[in-house]
């Protein structure tokens, strides 16, 4: 016998909800003993890392610019040279004193993050022209269906911000500089904006 076509509704859409925190920072959301520390917690270089030592630190914002206080935030990047340490890097060794990867949760109290890192080398587009120094960001919170990515560039890297081949695509340049991290000495201002009049650009990959 055939159902009235109302009969099996769509279920609710799923976020990231309190979960994300206890799954992947279980130290950080009170669960110890699981592991020794969070994964991609800690400084991402050590002292034998080749590169400048630089601090990235930024805030998440919602639409109404209030900072979010329970994001989840990884970023992915290349050593000093420029190699991913990454199975299908096929250009050479990445530095083995370096991690490439790093998560850390938004402050519970502020909203903070921070990730202490070094400044990336310049990675070849698919074209073989070099993108300038960047890092990549996955964003995570509670009313984000999916993952977010984006791009942080360097303030001090205007001659390689110009040759970008991915800067280049983006036909609002208005909207450049939401992916430009601003340096300050060996810190760099990374804030991003979910909405709004600031809203950072993301990338669909």
């Amino acid at each position: 016998m055939a159902q009235p076509l109302n009969y099996l509704k769509e279920t609710p859409s799923q976020t990231a909800g309190p979960y994300v925190h206890i799954g992947c920072t279980p130290n950080f959301a009170g669960l110890e003993g699981i592991y020794d520390q969070d994964l991609g917690s800690g400084p991402m270089a050590s002292d034998k890392t080749k590169g400048e030592r630089i601090t990235i630190r930024g805030f998440v914002y919602d639409g109404a610019g209030a900072p979010l206080k329970d994001a989840l935030i990884e970023i992915w990047q290349a050593d000093a040279d420029g190699i991913y340490n990454s199975p299908s890097e096929t250009r050479g060794a990445a530095d083995p004193n370096f991690l490439g990867w790093g998560r850390c949760p938004g402050d519970m109290a502020t909203g903070e993050f921070a990730f202490e890192t070094i400044k990336p080398g310049r990675v070849p587009f698919r074209d073989g022209r070099l993108m300038a120094p960047h890092v990549t960001f996955w964003i995570v919170a509670r009313g984000i269906n999916l993952g977010l990515q984006t791009r942080m560039y360097f303030s001090d890297e205007e001659t390689a911000n110009a040759e970008d081949p991915v800067l280049a695509r983006i036909e609002h340049r208005v909207r450049v500089p939401t992916l430009i991290g601003q340096r300050d000495g060996d810190t760099v201002r990374f804030d991003i904006h979910l909405q709004g009049d600031k809203e950072t650009i993301f990338f669909d990959i």
